[in-house]
């Protein structure tokens, strides 16, 4: 929907505005991927080739792209994380769930200059997550348990961030089908079991998911699949999410 066009008086107040008489920070998007690799939670964190921070860990991301006039004001903030997620990772951003998570806005939080950041969350399906690549201004890229990270040094106030995308990501597992974005395309009841203890960091009883599981299947959210799983006892059916 475009804004309506500006009066005869507003032109005049615009051709006249200085936005560098005001204090202007600067603004960034991070983003907190996630995947499941080994029975294990893990974060996208990426080494830093440049000061500040040269050589820590930190989440992908970058500053949003702006130009210097009212008429060339640049991106778009999902347009800015989407273009992140691809050049620092090599991840095509339409086969990953992606959306924003929290504004981190704290004075100091980055030493150059004042700095916000609009974070992202995102969900990688574990057959996707070897495909990352390092690109950009990071010289290399890796899958971090997030026990670890607990334990790992990172740029800027990045674990704050990771935190409260973990936080997010279990809320909504318990009510909507966020756990699609990271399971195979098709999974047993056993391995979706498995994901939710996972990304919860506590057992699921079995009869009490098989209930949850089945309220998934007459709400539509999932649906059986075609072939079976091979398994130790007898061949398992497969399901698999119905795309949102």
């Amino acid at each position: 929907m475009s804004s309506p066009r500006p009066s005869a008086e507003e032109k005049q107040f615009l051709e006249k505005y200085r936005p560098k008489d005001y204090p202007r920070p600067s603004v960034a998007v991070d983003l907190v991927i996630f995947t499941i690799i080994d029975a294990q939670l893990r974060a996208l964190v990426v080494k830093r080739q440049e000061h500040p921070f040269k050589g820590d860990w930190a989440l992908p991301g970058g500053f949003v792209r702006v130009g210097e006039g009212p008429k060339e004001q640049g991106e778009d903030l999902d347009t800015a994380a989407r273009r992140e997620l691809q050049e620092e990772t090599g991840l095509d951003p339409d086969r990953v769930h992606i959306e924003q998570l929290f504004t981190f806005g704290r004075a100091n939080r980055d030493p150059r200059m004042r700095v916000i950041s609009v974070a992202y969350f995102a969900l990688v399906r574990p057959d996707l997550a070897p495909f990352v690549k390092a690109g950009g201004d990071v010289s290399h890229a890796e899958w971090l348990p997030i026990d670890q990270l607990k334990k790992t040094e990172l740029a800027f106030d990045h674990r704050e961030v990771i935190e409260t995308g973990l936080n997010r990501v279990r809320g909504k597992l318990e009510y909507s089908g966020i756990a699609f974005d990271l399971v195979p395309l098709t999974f047993t009841i056993p391995e979706l079991r498995h994901v939710y203890s996972i990304v919860l960091d506590k057992e699921m009883d079995p009869g009490n998911f098989r209930r949850k599981f089945n309220r998934m299947l007459e709400d539509g959210l999932i649906e059986q699949a075609p072939g079976k799983r091979i398994t130790a006892s007898k061949p398992a059916t497969v399901y698999r999410f119905k795309r949102r």
